[in-house]
């Protein structure tokens, strides 16, 4: 007896699944052995002396500022739970975008030759 050959949808689904998984397990986990050195823009400004000048930007007070929540005193927890936020919202958001376009084209008459 022969396992059966899995369907193309079946296995389409369970790479998206594993993918949104493993989206969540870098944002969640790894993300909080990221390195805190500067970044290369900000070395640079530091490195030429205007890093001070900056002005803060208008999202600097929002709660997922900085990469991390807001409020959290552990940086890891902070930062690991803005990364899953920022997956979920990032997959909500093209989740509704790809089913509006593909709304859009189902409601769209086909065009005659």
């Amino acid at each position: 007896m022969t396992a059966p050959v899995p369907t193309r949808s079946r296995s389409a689904r369970g790479l998206l699944v594993a993918g949104v998984l493993l989206a969540f397990v870098l944002a969640g986990f790894v993300s909080g052995y990221a390195s805190s050195e500067p970044d290369g823009l900000e070395k640079v400004a530091g490195d030429q002396g205007f890093l001070t000048s900056a002005d803060e930007h208008a999202f600097g007070d929002l709660f997922l500022a900085d990469y991390a929540v807001r409020g959290i005193d552990d940086p890891r927890l902070a930062g690991g739970l803005a990364g899953v936020i920022g997956v979920a919202l990032v997959l909500v958001v093209g989740t509704l975008l790809f089913w509006g376009v593909a709304r859009l084209g189902r409601r769209r008459p086909a065009s005659r030759v």
